[in-house]
């Protein structure tokens, strides 16, 4: 999982969603049953169709950086550019986005389309910021930056307000609102990752599964993978006035990495201010994968 401001939310739109899901899960269909190999050190499987070896594993992934293949929200805002209708754009379209779920363009309010939104445990969520806004030259004492995070003075936060906002909305249409936790997709890759397909309408067939092609994208799209490709350590990325190299993205990927940076004091604060904060709302964040 890549970047680290507090969540991530990610809209797709439903125009000719069924054409597409048809055509696609015929074409995976029809890949599925092909004879496969693990050979010459590629990035997954070699599939022989109509007698010939060919390499179906060029993915985007592999040779953009995913903050370039899924475009901000924030962009048309900062650019003050017009957002699109999304009913209107050919499927699948996806955007990223850290805007409060009551700061979503209307457009988006309005259409059909489907929300993923990923968050983790605050603690590592200060963590993950402090440390992303400090790779991009950013001074601000850890102290001072873990009073104004506790504050709700962050960015996108306050941090309870923003996920308690995507929780309530995600009970309330559980069909168009998926809430995932970072832990949780950590601890589980298998499990999460066909949760996700089945949300989107495209679940695996038990042939897809078989040939082990969950496994691949998990691999694929694992933090490790993703942080050693050399498109992912090179070059500049913009988010809003700051530009910073795009291996500023990928630092750890670790749950519990507060630990190594926030003293018992610090830690027991934010975990007070979450009982109080999602007290009755059913949410409750884990310190690990396991539990």
């Amino acid at each position: 999982m890549a970047g680290s401001p507090e969540n991530a939310m990610v809209l797709s739109s439903t125009a000719d969603e069924d054409e597409k899901q048809r055509e696609s899960r015929s074409k995976r269909e029809i890949i599925s049953t092909l004879p496969t190999e693990k050979a010459w050190k590629i990035q997954g499987l070699m599939y022989q169709y109509q007698g010939f070896w060919y390499d179906f594993s060029a993915h985007p992934l592999l040779t953009s950086s995913p903050h370039e293949l899924v475009p901000f929200l924030e962009f048309y805002a900062e650019q003050n550019i017009p957002f699109p209708d999304l009913d209107t754009l050919s499927s699948p379209q996806l955007f990223h986005t850290h805007i409060a779920f009551t700061s979503l363009p209307q457009p988006v309010i309005d259409s059909q389309c489907r929300i993923v939104y990923i968050c983790r445990n605050p603690k590592d969520v200060f963590v993950s910021s402090f440390c992303f806004i400090s790779r991009c030259h950013i001074v601000v004492p850890l102290e001072e930056a873990f009073e104004l995070f506790c504050k709700g003075i962050s960015f996108y936060g306050p941090f309870w307000d923003h996920v308690l906002g995507y929780w309530k909305a995600s009970l309330a249409s559980p069909q168009r609102i998926l809430f995932l936790k970072y832990e949780d997709v950590k601890g589980d890759s298998l499990c999460q990752v066909k949760r996700l397909a089945e949300f989107m309408g495209s679940p695996f067939s038990s042939e897809e599964e078989g040939q082990g092609l969950i496994h691949e994208i998990m691999e694929l799209c694992s933090f490790e993978n993703l942080r050693n490709l050399e498109v992912n350590k090179t070059g500049a990325l913009s988010v809003g006035n700051i530009s910073t190299g795009k291996d500023t993205f990928f630092r750890k990927g670790e749950v519990g990495d507060w630990k190594n940076h926030l003293t018992a004091e610090m830690a027991d604060r934010i975990d007070r201010i979450m009982e109080e904060k999602l007290k009755g709302s059913g949410l409750t964040f884990s310190d690990s994968c396991d539990s």
